[in-house]
């Protein structure tokens, strides 16, 4: 199976389309993890052991994890969600031409690593993505409208042909998804957006990030997110650090809060 298929599955089984965002910043790691050798990996073992049974899929963002140390609590992190037997999408948002992108995508399979899905940046065009494209059972999903809101600087601007630039990725994502394996970022803060991206592209799933600590429209992003009912809703700060300054209840909030959020997109699904 693809990762699409594979996504669908965890769906079924944990009845949730939540993305847990693993984004481990050192600076809000309660003290007592401190005394252990990789203070963000102990913290995501007890996040994913809170979250999982919530979790279509876990979602770190490699900017957390980008020093040795860090490469080495995502190697185990990746690990002990497999475990878990929930998918694992790589926020890594890369791109690059030649040899470069090839090396950035080979991620992908490192046998440390072997995460299931990436997102990339479509800015340098196809050439610059086809060597994730071309991994059939991963997924790539595709930068397109984002939930910052600084997003519209670029992504707004209006072509030639009228269209924002924002919708002529979202076509060019379907061109490019002879593998059935792509995805789309479009941002739940941004919701006629969300839906706009929707009519464009019927049948591709998409993360939505900002619902949560950005406090995006989750009725929005499950309405047009899903794509026969896959997709993925992201959520991180207001995940992991519900529990702050709680000390070592800080993973039973978590857990709380991954339930929580659960049941409020499972409403409108």
């Amino acid at each position: 199976m693809n990762f699409i298929d594979r996504l669908a599955d965890r769906i079924a089984t944990a009845d949730s389309v939540v993305s847990v965002g693993l984004d481990p910043d050192p600076a809000r790691i309660p003290d007592h993890l401190a005394e252990y050798d990789l203070p963000r990996w102990a913290f995501n073992r007890r996040i994913i052991d809170a979250t999982h049974e919530h979790a279509a899929a876990f979602k770190p963002n490699a900017a957390f994890y980008e020093d040795p140390d860090g490469w080495k609590a995502l190697r185990e992190t990746v690990a002990y969600a497999h475990g878990k037997d929930v998918p694992v999408l790589l926020d890594a948002k890369r791109a690059d031409i030649g040899n470069t992108a090839r090396q950035y995508a080979d991620l992908l399979d490192d046998d440390g690593m072997n995460v299931d899905a990436i997102t990339v940046n479509p800015y340098l065009g196809r050439d610059s993505l086809e060597p994730f494209l071309s991994r059939e059972d991963k997924g790539v999903f595709v930068l397109c409208r984002t939930s910052n809101q600084g997003g519209a600087d670029l992504q707004d601007l209006e072509l030639e042909s009228g269209e924002p630039l924002y919708e002529r990725v979202a076509a060019l994502a379907d061109l490019w998804n002879r593998n059935d394996n792509v995805g789309l970022v479009v941002g739940a803060t941004a919701p006629d957006e969300l839906e706009e991206v929707r009519e464009i592209v019927p049948d591709i799933p998409f993360l939505v990030p900002g619902v949560g600590a950005q406090g995006g429209d989750a009725e929005a992003a499950v309405e047009h997110g899903l794509a026969e009912g896959v997709g993925l809703v992201n959520s991180s700060r207001g995940i992991i650090f519900a529990g702050e300054n709680q000390g070592e209840a800080f993973a039973d909030a978590a857990g709380q809060a991954a339930k929580r959020l659960k049941k409020r997109l499972n409403q409108y699904r």
